[in-house]
């Protein structure tokens, strides 16, 4: 696997790179979001004024002068490519009305986790069991779906991190029920960020996970192919319509539901379907539910045995801003989901591999980590523990207190994060040695599967 991330002087910047990581806290510089693409001079400007030294992505943007082309893969040569060619359209689209912060963390991780692990289970069983009753030409039984998506809401409100933690383990694999659990946690985790009301939360919930119901009406073997027929496509495509229809046909469903399920597959561009909504035709939960629905497919595409890194995901989102999502929207869903969600495998730039374990959701990019593997890619005998927020304040301080140079302490930072699988790392042995405590825990030498040879 070629290089991806390096750390360049700031003397060395040029439009089209994509910045991944800084040389001191994002909080203290301008830039709004953790990982950007420079588009004009000002922002050199800026990153000059601000930084020594940044990381930039030579995957997803431009790479120095000095570097050659052949490290670079072809897909990240075709999507810079891309990248360059692409003209956005503004899409005429209203402004956020986001509340930050209107939701405290309320418990710790280690707390709110027991009670997730069971509710976790109880949500799929509901998802497995709803598929099964339609598939047998009964009633969708409603009731107990609405009960657990309010559920997962209160535990996400409680503390988003241990869902986060759940749905990054893939301990199953019927994907299109694994797909829905997961898009509807990231579509709370995103609408607690920007602050929408708990009943309309309730409503995203229930109808990301009621938004793949019509699959069970389509033949499984057009559902499970990769590439489809024009006719095979549109035939799909009809899974949104009688979806609408099956939950129409169901006493008491709150019409936003049926909304979420109805505009998920809309763009505001007009490319979506069924009906090529545009801009602010597309409500404000419609459209969340087809970010998250992205986002999901993108980590978790159909097939491959293992999810792609989170960073590769969110630039494709990005990169469809103001065609098909709206711009402001995929920087919140950033912002609220981070570059490194719970469970998301890392280096760090002192070359060892971590695990992130728990969000610091001031510092997105200063998470705790356990560090698993040496700097020469070795299991460690010990692993252990990192918070590199406090690690950062720690060393701030001795600079501050004038007893070291910036130069001299070795700053930690996330260089890159990892494509699951690469080291045989048992992520969910560690988050059940992290979290769960349980008294039959492995120990964390369990989270080696067995290097290969």
């Amino acid at each position: 696997m070629g290089i991806k991330q390096i750390k360049i002087d700031v003397s060395e910047l040029s439009v089209g790179m994509f910045v991944s990581g800084l040389d001191r806290p994002w909080t203290q510089t301008p830039f709004p979001l953790q990982g950007f693409y420079i588009r004009d001079l000002d922002e050199i400007r800026d990153l000059k004024t601000h930084c020594r030294h940044v990381y930039i992505d030579i995957a997803k943007g431009k790479g120095p002068v000095a570097t050659k082309l052949k490290t670079l893969d072809l897909d990240a040569a075709r999507r810079e490519a891309r990248v360059s060619r692409a003209t956005r359209v503004k899409i005429d689209v209203a402004p956020l009305k986001i509340r930050r912060n209107l939701y405290e963390q309320q418990t710790s991780l280690e707390k709110e986790i027991s009670s997730a692990r069971q509710l976790h289970q109880r949500v799929f069983k509901t998802i497995g069991d709803m598929v099964a009753e339609l598939e047998s030409g009964n009633d969708l039984p409603i009731q107990e779906t609405r009960r657990v998506a309010s559920e997962m809401v209160d535990s996400i409100l409680r503390n988003p991190d241990a869902f986060s933690w759940l749905i990054r383990v893939r301990e199953v694999d019927e994907y299109t029920y694994a797909h829905s659990l997961r898009s509807a946690v990231w579509a709370i985790i995103f609408g607690r960020h920007i602050g929408i009301p708990r009943k309309d939360l309730d409503s995203l919930a229930m109808g990301v996970l009621l938004k793949d119901v019509g699959k069970a009406r389509i033949d499984t073997s057009i559902i499970e192919k990769v590439e489809r027929s024009v006719a095979e496509e549109r035939e799909f495509e009809r899974f949104v319509e009688l979806g609408v229809e099956l939950l129409r046909q169901t006493p008491d469903i709150d019409p936003k539901v049926v909304s979420v399920v109805k505009t998920h597959c809309e763009r505001v561009n007009g490319s979506g379907f069924p009906q090529h909504l545009r801009g602010d035709k597309i409500p404000l939960l419609g459209k969340i539910a087809g970010i998250v629905s992205f986002y999901d497919e993108t980590t978790n595409p159909r097939g491959q045995k293992y999810p792609l890194s989170p960073s590769r995901a969110v630039a494709q989102l990005y990169e469809a801003r103001d065609k098909e999502f709206q711009e402001e929207l995929v920087v919140e869903f950033i912002r609220a989901i981070g570059l490194y969600p719970t469970g998301t495998l890392v280096e760090l730039t002192t070359g060892e591999v971590a695990v992130v374990l728990e969000q610091n959701f001031e510092r997105r990019l200063k998470p705790k980590v356990m560090v698993v593997l040496d700097a020469c890619k070795n299991p460690l005998t010990k692993p252990f523990m990192l918070d590199l927020a406090l690690d950062d304040r720690q060393k701030q301080a001795l600079v501050d207190a004038g007893k070291k140079t910036l130069d001299e302490v070795e700053k930690i930072e996330i260089a890159q994060d990892l494509e699951p699988g690469r080291f045989d790392i048992d992520i969910a042995g560690i988050r059940d040695d992290y979290l769960i405590k349980s008294e039959e825990k492995k120990g964390l030498f369990a989270f080696l599967k067995g290097r290969r040879a």
